[in-house]
C-alpha cells in the first residue's frame, strides 16, 4: 500500500482542488442568480399582497354621512332616492346605510324619516298633523256659469241638468254644478217623473241665509232686478215688453215649491 492510497481512503484528510470543485458543484444556487430555494416554489408566503385602492379622501365617519343625508333631506322639496343622495355624498360614503341610522335616530320625535316609493323623505310624524291645520275663510269669485246656472236653480227648481241647458242655450259642464255642490247652495232634489228619471237640482238653507231669504218665493221679480239694472229693459225677441206678461215671483203660482227641500 503506497502513501497515495492512504490519502484517498482517509475521509478526514486534506482537502484537494478536486474535492472543492465537486462540492461547489453541488452547492444550492447563490441568491445572485435568482432561482428559487428547494421547497420555496409556490409558497403563498412568498407571493406578493395586491396593493388596496387608494383614494383621494378617506370616507367620513357614519355619523358624518348622517348629517350628509339629513341636510339633502331636509334641503330637498322632493324626496330623494339612497342613489341620487351617494351621488352627492363623498367617494366611499354608504347612503343608504346612513338612511338606517338617521331613521333609527328619528324614531318617537315630531319629524319622521319616511319611505315614499322608492325615495326618502322627512315628514311631520301622524300623530302631530294636527297641529299644522289652520281653518281660514277662503273667498271664492263665482264664473258666469256658475252664477248663471245658480240662477236658474233657483227661479226653475226643481229643475234638471238638460232644463238648465236648454235654458242656458249652451251645455253645463261638471264642474260648474259640483263647484255650487261644494258650496252646498244647491243639493240634488227628487227625480223627475219623466222618461229618464233625472235628477233635479234645488237651492238650499245655506244659499237662502247667504242671501238673507226666508224662502225661494222671496226672490226679486223681474221688475225688482230691472229697477236694480241687473236686467235689460229691451225684452228678448219674442218676447212681450215690460208690463205686457211679466210676472213677479210674488204673483207667480207656486209650483214646485213643495219640492223644494225634500228629499
Amino acid at each position: 500500500m503506497t502513501g497515495h492510497d492512504r490519502e484517498d481512503k482517509d475521509p478526514d484528510g486534506p482537502e484537494t482542488g478536486e474535492d472543492r470543485a465537486l462540492g461547489d458543484a453541488g452547492a444550492e444556487p447563490s441568491a445572485e442568480t435568482g432561482a428559487p430555494s428547494p421547497g420555496s416554489e409556490g409558497s403563498p408566503q412568498d407571493t406578493p399582497a395586491a396593493p388596496p385602492r387608494e383614494t383621494l379622501f378617506d370616507a367620513p365617519v357614519m355619523a358624518e354621512q348622517e348629517r350628509m343625508v339629513e341636510a339633502m333631506l331636509f334641503a330637498s322639496a322632493e324626496p330623494l332616492t339612497a342613489a341620487q343622495m351617494a351621488a352627492r355624498m363623498p367617494q366611499g360614503c354608504d347612503a343608504a346605510e346612513a338612511l338606517v341610522h338617521l331613521r333609527r335616530r328619528y324614531e318617537g320625535r315630531g319629524v319622521q324619516v319616511v319611505r315614499v316609493g322608492a325615495s326618502w323623505a322627512l315628514r311631520t310624524a301622524p300623530d302631530m298633523g294636527f297641529l299644522m291645520r289652520e281653518e281660514t275663510v277662503e273667498t271664492r269669485k263665482l264664473s258666469r256659469a256658475a252664477i248663471e246656472t245658480l240662477a236658474i236653480i233657483a227661479y226653475h227648481q226643481p229643475v234638471t241638468r238638460a232644463e238648465i241647458e236648454e235654458i242656458r242655450g249652451v251645455s253645463v259642464s261638471r264642474g260648474t254644478v259640483d263647484q255650487l255642490l261644494e258650496m252646498e247652495w244647491i243639493r240634488f232634489g227628487r227625480r223627475k217623473m219623466t222618461p229618464g228619471r233625472p235628477v233635479t237640482f234645488v237651492v238650499t238653507e245655506a244659499f237662502l241665509d247667504h242671501f238673507g231669504l226666508e224662502s225661494a218665493r222671496d226672490l226679486p221679480g223681474l221688475k225688482e232686478l230691472r229697477a236694480a239694472g241687473l236686467l235689460e229693459s229691451r225684452p228678448p225677441v219674442g218676447q212681450p215688453g215690460a208690463g205686457e206678461g211679466d210676472v213677479d215671483a210674488e204673483e207667480a203660482p207656486d209650483t214646485g215649491q213643495s219640492e223644494l227641500f225634500e228629499d
